[in-house]
């Protein structure tokens, strides 16, 4: 079975409609896990976020290998591997996530959970900016409107806060230019998320070998518990940003811009959760940003109800550009 994102254009009519909820479906799956993230490592806190990363990475290549047999996708990997142009993007893309996976890390195990997550939310606005500008994506009305409200939102939160917001705003940067990128490389959800690790495990074995060469390696230092979670980190990685690359693929910028609003949700209810403080400012931004998302909701099921019917207009978006 292979990706029908990695190569060939979005269909037209019903089928069309099949590829869009399949995003859908995918983008929704992957926003859940991240959402959840906090939860997996606030138990592995006391493991420095380098080594964490540098687990994530490794595990990762094992599983990702897995799933590429079960997809029978080994072929286009190696197809991708060989041309020196998707080779070079996907190792800029490499380097934007490992960079936020570290921050990320990092501002869990600092307790910065409900930071991190005004990160991902300002996140969709920042993709949302650049299919308009990259892409030339157009918004309709209702997305304006929903925009600005989220927009209006995630100011009242910073500005609340009264500090700059650097862990949020590099989360988003980093992440919304990995986005941006692997919609732009021609090549496959999990044969680019291979190799993106595979680039990334040299390091990632260097990192691990001189922590045990010092002694200093959390992983088989006597607690199970720690060590199994370590090791969960590869289908931990690899299944939301399998997940996340196809939708990228099959939904525009936009649409995929407010799905993100699930993860930063789950993420404030777990910041306050772990005893993180909400404020009249946190309030407020929630209202404004649910306000938004019924706001794109409705008008999303205003829009399809005559979509099979309807031609199609926009293949571009959905399909792979080089």
């Amino acid at each position: 079975m292979s990706d029908p994102s990695a190569g060939a254009p979005a269909p037209g009519g019903g089928q069309r409609g099949a590829f869009m909820r399949g995003g859908l479906l995918a983008g929704f799956g992957a926003y859940l896990i991240w959402g959840l993230f906090p939860a997996y490592l606030k138990p592995i806190a006391q493991v420095p976020a380098l080594e964490v990363v540098a687990h994530r990475v490794i595990w990762s290549v094992p599983f990702g290998a897995l799933v590429l047999a079960v997809l029978k996708q080994r072929r286009e990997a190696l197809a991708a591997a060989a041309k020196p142009a998707v080779l070079a993007r996907l190792a800029l893309s490499a380097a934007l996530i490992s960079a936020n996976w570290l921050l990320y890390v990092w501002a869990v195990a600092h307790d910065r959970v409900l930071e991190a997550s005004l990160g991902y939310y300002v996140n969709p606005l920042i993709f949302i900016t650049m299919g308009v500008v990259l892409l030339g994506e157009k918004l309709n009305r209702v997305q304006i409107i929903a925009a600005l409200l989220a927009a209006i939102g995630v100011l009242v939160l910073t500005i609340g806060a009264g500090v700059f917001p650097w862990v949020s705003l590099l989360l988003a940067f980093s992440f919304s230019s990995y986005g941006v990128v692997r919609k732009l490389t021609p090549v496959g959800s999990m044969p680019g998320l291979f190799i993106e690790t595979l680039i990334l495990a040299p390091i990632a074995a260097v990192i691990l070998g001189r922590a045990m060469s010092r002694g200093e390696a959390a992983f088989g230092a006597g607690s199970l518990p720690t060590d199994l979670l370590l090791l969960a980190a590869g289908p931990i990685t690899v299944i939301p940003l399998a997940l996340f690359a196809l939708a990228a693929r099959r939904l525009r910028l936009s649409t995929l811009g407010f799905l993100q609003y699930i993860g930063p949700t789950l993420q404030f209810a777990l910041g306050l959760y772990y005893g993180e403080a909400f404020t009249l400012a946190h309030g407020i931004c929630f209202a404004l940003i649910w306000t938004a998302l019924a706001l794109i909701s409705i008008d999303a099921v205003r829009r399809n109800r005559p979509a099979s019917a309807a031609p199609v207009t926009q293949t571009a978006a959905a399909s792979p550009k080089s």
